[in-house]
């Protein structure tokens, strides 16, 4: 599934806004959910503009010292933005929930976070309608869920969990500041702050779960492997074929090691030339296997 830059911009700039809108109100209104929440919002700037770095440093071309290519620079970017997003993001508002309930204050002008909690709704809901449309746009008629566990490009569903995790963020900050000014009790606000950390970690276990599989070294699926071994014994001149030794290098690279037995006698020079009918026939139907490599058995 191709990437998609729009939802990184999009989630970037609605951010960045969010999170001035929300610490400028949790300054004059004293809300602990608040803060939590501009934190919240600062660190998903923060993990936008990784993933771009990711991105970019990931199409550089292949040289000596990185003879497959940079792919992987992607992965890696995508493993610190799950990171942060746990530290920076989780600890941190859990850190300031507790810190509220050993020293409760009083939410004042609680307009304010109603106004701030309104337009980040707007804004977040807008940047989550934009990752989704553009992720089913990918998927296809894939499952949802089967697409993000199959997914090998971390742009695409960083950026949807991250604004998935925005809008429940907001809801269940709103719901504390409403119910801890309505009972006047600040104790509430802070229950909501480390709730929105309990939230932001547990998207960030996940992230960072994905994120390790795909910087660790994952392979094609079985099911498309199987069908390689067709494709290659189609060949007159193959008695025999295995194709289990594969890897993403990146969303869109794959090195796959194929070993091959060749019918008895043939030529060399008639070897060769089925070796590249074969690396021409699979890179036909799967463009995405840029590294095809042949060991005869």
């Amino acid at each position: 599934m191709p990437g998609s830059k729009l939802p990184i911009y999009t989630a970037f700039a609605a951010n960045l806004a969010i999170a001035v809108i929300k610490l400028t109100a949790a300054a004059i209104t004293g809300s602990s959910a608040m803060v939590s929440e501009g934190i919240h919002s600062l660190v998903d700037s923060s993990n936008e503009v990784l993933l771009l770095i990711g991105l970019h440093k990931s199409k550089k071309a292949p040289d000596q010292k990185r003879p497959f290519g940079y792919g992987k620079e992607l992965y890696f970017w995508s493993f610190v933005v799950a990171l942060l997003f746990f530290v920076l993001g989780g600890t941190m508002s859990v850190y300031e929930g507790i810190r509220h309930l050993i020293e409760p204050e009083k939410i004042t002008s609680p307009v304010w976070n109603y106004i701030v909690l309104s337009l980040a709704l707007v804004f977040d809901g807008y940047s989550l309608y934009t990752a989704v449309r553009i992720f089913n746009q990918q998927r296809g008629n894939t499952p949802f869920w089967q697409a993000i566990k199959v997914s090998k490009d971390p742009s695409s569903f960083v950026v949807l969990f991250e604004d998935m995790a925005d809008v429940i963020g907001i809801l269940i900050a709103a719901t504390g500041i409403t119910l801890s000014h309505m009972f006047n009790n600040p104790y509430i606000d802070g229950i909501a702050s480390i709730l929105i950390g309990l939230l932001l970690m547990l998207v960030a276990i996940f992230l960072v779960r994905q994120s390790r599989n795909l910087l660790m070294g994952e392979s094609i699926s079985a099911e498309e492997l199987n069908k390689l071994v067709p494709l290659i014994e189609h060949n007159q001149n193959v008695s025999s074929a295995d194709a289990r030794l594969s890897m993403y290098l990146g969303p869109e690279e794959v090195i796959l090691l194929i070993k091959i037995k060749f019918k008895n006698d043939l030529p060399s020079q008639e070897i060769v030339e089925t070796i590249g009918s074969i690396r021409q026939a699979i890179q036909a139907e799967h463009p995405d296997y840029k590294h095809i490599h042949f060991e005869p058995v």
